[in-house]
């Protein structure tokens, strides 16, 4: 299981997301308290984040060392200034490489995504179901080979079939065809997913068995002003909630959030 983290609001540096909360991202990278599977987070990880002025495709960095081994991010960490970011650190399923293109965020043009969960036996299972309800366009976005990306690749394929839909009606159709294709099979998913398109943040917290993973969302405090932050722990004290079991946050630069049920 991946660890999450999601921010939009007043523009910070990275650092103060990344480094300095008690249990940043870097903490829980070696260590989490809320994995239902797995021990660390050292299998890579990626930080994705929007120009804090101008609209413009985001930017990405990611690497194949664990999080607190890469001598370049403290430095980037202090430069980057953003309102909007997501940040993953990997806890790779067995058989899967370590390699960039299986890191999060993934992107493709103004959307980024990141995803904590996985699909039983994906390669046996819903790897070729999946792959055949998705358009050429979104089919050719695919250059890993997780389950991770391919659920974005069938978010992708969402946006594509309605335009003018939001993100929030696109993740819920994912999920959906997510369901029925793994009700299809008899298998087992978790889809906790956080998408953005600089302007809004989106996050499932899901999955069609027991335990759920854990997803929380927190709405301005003392160390983040004019701020809602979605993470899969706490990564700092506070007056974090939990999101529902089988549900949807969205939230734009009014930070209003806006939770609805799947």
């Amino acid at each position: 299981m991946c660890r999450l983290l999601g921010y939009l609001g007043k523009p910070i540096q990275l650092e103060h997301l990344i480094y300095k909360p008690d249990h940043s991202l870097i903490v829980q990278s070696y260590q989490p308290k809320e994995m239902t599977s797995g021990l660390l987070n050292a299998d890579g990880f990626g930080v994705g984040w929007y120009h804090a002025h101008h609209q413009v495709e985001p930017y990405t960095y990611k690497n194949t060392l664990p999080i607190w081994n890469d001598i370049n991010l403290p430095s980037l960490s202090r430069y980057v200034e953003s309102g909007c970011i997501l940040a993953s650190v990997r806890s790779a399923t067995p058989g899967l490489p370590v390699d960039l293109s299986n890191c999060q965020p993934f992107q493709s043009g103004s959307i980024l995504g990141i995803h904590n969960g996985f699909v039983s036996n994906f390669r046996q299972t819903l790897y070729r179901p999946l792959r055949n309800r998705l358009s050429d366009k979104t089919y050719k976005t695919i250059i890993g080979n997780t389950d991770s990306e391919h659920i974005f690749a069938l978010f992708l394929n969402e946006l594509e079939k309605l335009p003018n839909s939001s993100l929030t009606t696109a993740l819920h159709n994912t999920i959906d065809t997510l369901c029925e294709l793994a009700h299809n099979q008899s298998v087992d998913f978790s889809a906790n997913i956080i998408i953005s398109n600089g302007n809004q943040l989106v996050a499932s917290r899901f999955a069609n068995r027991d335990p759920v993973p854990t997803l929380y969302w927190l709405q301005t405090s003392s160390f983040f002003s004019e701020a809602l932050l979605v993470a899969s722990e706490p990564i700092f004290e506070g007056d974090w909630q939990p999101l529902p079991s089988h549900s949807i946050l969205t939230v734009s630069h009014d930070l209003k959030p806006q939770i609805q049920p799947i």
